[in-house]
Order: C-alpha cells, then sequence, then structure tokens
C-alpha cells in the first residue's frame, strides 16, 4: 500500500523496507510509501508500530544490529547500504530530524545559539560571524523575539516549548529537503504544542520543505499533514488524504483509531472495534 506522492514529484519513495534485529520478528515489513516534495506526510499508529523504525532508516540512524532490506531513495539516491560518512553528509543538510524529547537532543553543556551554529558550520563550513548571523535569522523564523538572549542561553535555562524551537531550528537551520518530525510536541502541554506547531508549519512553508510527521495524536495529524498512512504492528494498513483516512477509514485498525479519539463516536458501553474484527492478522 503506497501513500500519494502528490504534486511535484517523489522526493523520498521507500519500497519494500524491511527491518529486523536479530532472531525476533521484523520491526517493520514491507513498507512501501511515497513522498512527494514540498507535501506532508503523516505516519499514525500505536507505540511499537513501526513508525519511528521507519523514520530512523531513512535518516541511517539504526543500529549495526539492524538488518535491512528494500530501498530508501531520496531525491533518486539509494540511501540503504551508504556508507556512513556519504550519509553523514545528507543528515542535517538534506534531510534533517526533530526529535520527541529536546533535553535529550541537545547538549546541556553548550549553549542554544553554539548547538544550531554547529549545524550550519559542519555542513557550510562558515566561519563564526556567519554562523552566528545563521542562527540568529533562524531563531527569529521559529518565533523567538529575543534571539541573541536565546541564542546565548543554555537548555536548562529555557520552557519545554523554547527547547522545542531550538530542535527545530537545529533541524531547519540548513534548509533541507526532507524534515521527519518524530512526535515533536507529545512533551508539551496544549498551549505550547500548538504554538510550536504553528511556528513549524509556517517555517515549513517558508522553506518548502516536505515533511514526514510521526504522531499518535490525530489531531494534531490532521492540522499538519495532507496525507497519513496507518501502521500495525509493522506494516501498513491504509493510506491516502487525511479527510479520507481519518473521517472514512476502510480498515477496521484505523477505524479504532479513529473512535478511540472521538468517543463521542461511540455508542455509551459499546466495545471499541479492534483489528480482530475485520478479521485482519499482521
Amino acid at each position: 500500500m503506497t501513500a500519494p506522492a502528490g504534486a511535484g514529484g517523489a522526493l523520498l519513495q521507500i519500497t519494500d523496507l524491511t527491518v529486523a534485529f536479530g532472531r525476533r520478528p521484523p520491526a517493520v515489513r514491507g513498507v512501501t510509501l511515497t513522498l512527494g516534495a514540498g507535501r506532508r506526510l503523516g505516519i499514525i499508529g500505536e507505540s511499537g508500530s513501526g513508525k519511528t523504525v521507519t523514520a530512523l532508516a531513512v535518516m541511517g540512524l539504526l543500529p549495526d544490529t539492524a538488518h535491512v532490506t528494500g530501498s530508501v531513495r531520496l531525491g533518486g539516491r539509494e540511501l540503504v547500504g551508504l556508507p556512513d560518512k556519504q550519509m553523514a553528509r545528507l543528515r542535517g543538510d538534506v534531510v534533517s530530524m526533530i526529535f520527541q524529547e529536546p533535553m535529550t537532543a541537545l547538549d546541556p553543556t553548550m549553549t542554544a545559539g553554539r548547538q544550531v551554529a554547529e549545524a550550519f558550520r559542519l555542513h557550510r563550513g562558515a566561519d563564526a560571524g556567519r554562523a552566528r548571523d545563521a542562527v540568529l535569522r533562524i531563531l527569529g523564523e521559529v518565533g523567538f523575539e529575543d534571539p541573541a538572549r536565546v541564542a546565548d542561553s543554555y537548555p536548562h535555562q529555557l520552557s519545554g516549548g523554547q527547547r522545542q524551537r531550538i530542535v527545530t531550528a537545529m533541524a531547519l537551520v540548513n534548509a533541507p529537503d526532507l524534515v521527519i518530525c518524530d512526535e515533536p510536541t507529545t512533551a508539551l502541554d496544549v498551549t505550547v504544542q500548538a504554538r510550536v506547531l504553528g511556528v513549524l508549519d509556517a517555517v515549513l512553508d517558508a522553506a518548502g520543505a516536505a515533511c514526514l510527521f510521526i504522531s499518535h495524536d490525530l489531531a494534531v495529524v490532521s492540522g499538519v499533514c495532507s496525507d497519513v498512512v496507518v501502521m500495525h504492528d509493522g506494516v501498513i494498513v491504509e493510506a491516502g488524504t487525511v479527510d479520507q483516512v481519518l473521517h472514512a477509514p476502510r480498515h477496521p485498525y484505523t477505524a479504532g483509531l479513529v473512535a478511540a479519539a472521538r468517543l463521542d463516536l461511540v455508542e455509551p458501553g459499546a466495545r471499541l472495534p479492534t483489528v480482530e474484527d475485520g478479521g485482519w492478522t499482521p
């Protein structure tokens, strides 16, 4: 099952991706999806469904114990089997990732500005002055009214929403073609979440970057993405536009996710639909 590429052609093409760890059943099995340039594709599903493993396969961040087969092509370039040095040149430049918990993604011993500058200088070879200019520019773009003060602050001196915007700035400072967001607002309260998503939406639009957005929050995905795929037990069970999948789900697992998120649609005392109701097994 393949998600639509949309206008602009295919930027990311994943074909029959399978990822296994040791002798355990594969964490991802036969995943095929397409993401068009400038489009936003959501991946939804419960914890353990294979969402993050799929994203890490694109980023080349899976551990050495992972056995990967299939194809991941970004801008026509095959990433599966790409040597580490070549992948490192793409990571943070052509493709970048915003992680779920900013405090684990940020170095507590370095100022926010230095960390954003490091991402810029690594790929642009810029001097300190040019890097500082790039840092202040991107911090302004992600919504900071006082970028110089924020740049000179350490992560512990910033709020959770501010730290998430710093991680977003690090991911976007080199204007990548593809940004992968892995549950980027899960650790934030609803008000801060809305502010961070608004910033992300605006910056992605301005950069024209494509986005692969991983979440279990259907409301967030429907607000951010144009298309969506649903994963369960390592496989894609449904794909289509957000309206098609979330408002007229065809698969019983998707119907269960929607019903769980919209309890007002369920009759009082009724059992939520499950995968087994459709006679489907992975």
